[in-house]
């Protein structure tokens, strides 16, 4: 009995050896499951961490991204500065200082089909002030993800759609500011309007109607005084070469009014002078100036004609070598420099501008540019002379040599010297002379 009892236990305990390692090896997941769990937890590691790039925050359908930059000046050496105030406005004529010259933060949010901008801007050229710069919202018909949209349709205050320079991302250029002629015709570059844009394989357009009054312009700037829009276009060319070029060109035009404000009525006025310092009234120093009757206010037709292109060339060894030039020919369109007023001056006013600029990279850590820009406000200009109408110029040329210390990551420090030229100075007999504008600037920029 004993003897069964022993041998029932063996057998007990052999069973129980023979099944301990399967139920072991049942419990343990197989190797696709093992696989199916190890997806599953990347995937959650992917959906909880920041999105890479510039894309912040995804919320259902929206890819939210943040962006921004940081531009800093020191003027080292201004030519025509003087510690002085302006009679006319009050404001100091010193140039020689530190300002920040661009300080801004953009937001953009975007789905598949829908989206929207903001961007602010803060400053100290003109005081610190801190404004709206671009708000707009668009509907768009995209192509694959990352790519440019057949097509988007935009309303709201975006960059003006005219050649290459008013488009440019700022701190994407390595001169420090734009060429004369894009300052004067599109001075702040943003305006309010609608625009239709997009792209197929090497073709871009775009196409706006727009205010016609730019962020940056003197008289009403971000403002519309008449009803008349501006209607400004633009159809390039992008495309690669090969595997060692890329080509970008275009042609642009702008056809729309622009506003002559009138002048209220005035009355008769009687004026008094002490020429002789008497404490007397005599006749001959009474002076009656008439008055004016209202004049109306008044619109004026405006157009402008651009050509602009861009190449750039992978030098080996060294890096990028870019080509860059722009061509306008415009009418009544200068906003900014000396804005323009036919109906005030009893004809039109013809401006032609252009710039040539070259660049080149050595190594992704230093960039070196040569630019010059000629723009001419009034080519039809004339000054009397004695019995005689001649001729004059008031054209502006500025030659500009840049070069930058940078980190493709984070950001640049470049130094430019601008020799600047023109013609609106006077010599001691008033006869029209050169007047010089020479300066250094050095500016630190940080971008993210």
């Amino acid at each position: 009995m004993a003897r069964f009892h022993l041998c029932r236990s063996s057998l007990v305990l052999l069973v129980l050896g023979w099944l301990l390692p399967t139920l072991s090896l049942a419990a343990e997941p197989t190797l696709a499951e093992r696989v199916q769990q190890l997806e599953a937890q990347i995937q959650s590691l992917l959906s909880s961490r920041l999105p890479t790039g510039d894309e912040l925050l995804r919320r259902g359908p929206f890819a939210l991204r943040l962006a921004g930059f940081v531009q800093t000046d020191a003027v080292l050496y201004r030519q025509d500065s003087v510690d002085q105030l302006d009679g006319a406005t009050g404001q100091p004529l010193n140039e020689t200082r530190f300002v920040i010259r661009r300080a801004r933060l953009r937001a953009e949010a975007e789905a598949t089909y829908v989206g929207a901008t903001v961007e602010i801007d803060g400053n100290t050229v003109q005081g610190t002030q801190v404004r709206l710069l671009g708000g707009e919202a668009w509907l768009q018909w995209p192509q694959r993800q990352g790519t440019l949209p057949y097509l988007r349709a935009t309303v709201g205050m975006f960059k003006i759609p005219f050649g290459r320079e008013v488009l440019q991302y700022d701190p994407e250029r390595l001169f420090l500011e734009r060429s004369q002629i894009i300052r004067a015709l599109f001075p702040g570059e943003y305006d309010l309007g609608v625009r239709l844009a997009g792209g197929w394989r090497f073709l871009r357009y775009t196409l706006a109607g727009m205010n016609g009054q730019p962020s940056g312009e003197q008289a009403f700037a971000a403002r519309d005084p008449n009803q008349s829009k501006d209607l400004v276009g633009r159809v390039g060319i992008d495309s690669r070469l090969g595997t060692v070029a890329v080509v970008r060109a275009g042609i642009s035009g702008l056809y729309g009014e622009g506003f002559s404000p009138g002048s209220p009525p005035s009355k008769d006025v009687l004026t008094f002078r002490d020429d002789n310092d008497d404490g007397q009234v005599q006749p001959s120093e009474l002076e009656v100036i008439r008055g004016r009757a209202a004049t109306m206010s008044q619109n004026f037709s405006r157009d402008a004609l651009g050509i602009d292109g861009e190449l750039t060339i992978a030098v080996p060894l060294v890096g990028a070598l870019q080509l860059s030039g722009e061509l306008i020919w415009a009418r009544n369109l200068d906003r900014g420099l000396m804005p323009a007023d036919p109906v005030a001056t009893g004809r039109d006013l013809r401006e032609l501008g252009y710039y040539l600029g070259v660049s080149q990279t050595i190594t992704p850590y230093l960039q070196v540019g040569l630019r010059y820009d000629f723009y001419d406000p009034d080519a039809d200009r004339q000054e009397q002379r004695g019995p005689e109408r001649v001729p004059i110029s008031v054209a502006f040329a500025t030659l500009a040599v840049t070069a930058a210390v940078q980190h493709p990551r984070y950001g640049r420090v470049a130094v430019e010297y601008s020799n600047q030229r023109n013609a609106l100075g006077r010599t001691a007999a008033g006869a029209p002379t050169t007047l010089g504008r020479d300066s250094v600037v050095l500016r630190a920029q940080v971008a993210f």
